[in-house]
């Protein structure tokens, strides 16, 4: 008799290899395998984007959590007067929540995809009713229309990431302001408006380098997650445009 793993119900490799069978069933138990096999592999890739998601920030946060150990965020607290530094942080939540959304919301539509049925409400089954009965030069049209849609979608993302930068540039000139407004020329001369004038500059250089600082790291590290979400995206777009012309 044919070994059956009885958990899982599937035919194994050894019970193929070991039973005398018909060539008709035996390419019929070859297919089952086979069928088998890609299901599992489906279901092992199955939440892989939001894998990848969650390993990259653990990682992050992780360092993140040193560097809380280090006392470094208290020192940039303490030395960016402007508070820019923490509204620098917030967009960057906001950033990093909406990224979130998006990854998982395109990791339940790759999987949508990969188990594809028509009659389940799915971005899969809105193009496939999009394209059905076209011609090739329509369906190329909607595709690139498809593809116009899906990267204005995650878009958002990767403006927030940039305006991490800008922040921290701005936060740049705000600090040479502070610095340099305290300076009088006039002054200079007198050795009692010395230090007032240092103190001056070097809290204004700190609100620079220390903005800079954090809208450069935020920035990269949301840059990071847009690339995963692209990436996600890329894959999407590619089996809607299969399943699209699979069953035109």
């Amino acid at each position: 008799m044919t070994q059956i793993d009885q958990p899982a119900g599937r035919l194994t490799m050894e019970a193929l290899l070991q039973d005398p069978v018909e060539p008709a069933s035996f390419d019929a138990k070859r297919r089952d395998l086979a069928a088998a096999i890609r299901a599992k592999a489906s279901d092992a890739h199955r939440y892989l984007l939001v894998f990848r998601f969650i390993v990259f920030n653990l990682a992050a946060f992780a360092l993140l959590g040193a560097a809380y150990a280090q006392g470094w965020p208290e020192i940039v607290l303490a030395a960016d007067s402007t508070g820019l530094s923490v509204a620098i942080a917030a967009v960057f939540l906001g950033g990093f929540a909406i990224c979130a959304r998006k990854i998982w919301r395109i990791s339940t539509e790759l999987n949508c995809g990969r188990n594809f049925d028509p009659h389940r409400q799915s971005w899969a089954a809105t193009y496939l009713a999009e394209v059905a009965g076209r011609e090739a030069g329509s369906r190329a049209i909607t595709a690139s229309a498809l593809k116009v849609r899906l990267a204005n979608r995650i878009s958002v993302v990767r403006h927030i990431a940039n305006s991490l930068v800008l922040l921290g540039l701005i936060g740049t000139v705000i600090g040479f302001v502070i610095a340099l407004s305290g300076v009088d020329p006039g002054a200079v001369g007198d050795v009692r408006n010395i230090t007032p004038m240092v103190t001056n500059l070097l809290q204004g250089m700190s609100v620079a380098l220390y903005t800079t600082l954090v809208g450069a790291v935020l920035n990269l590290w949301l840059t990071v997650n847009y690339h995963i979400l692209m990436g996600g995206t890329v894959k999407l777009l590619g089996g809607l445009i299969a399943i699209g012309e699979a069953n035109a």
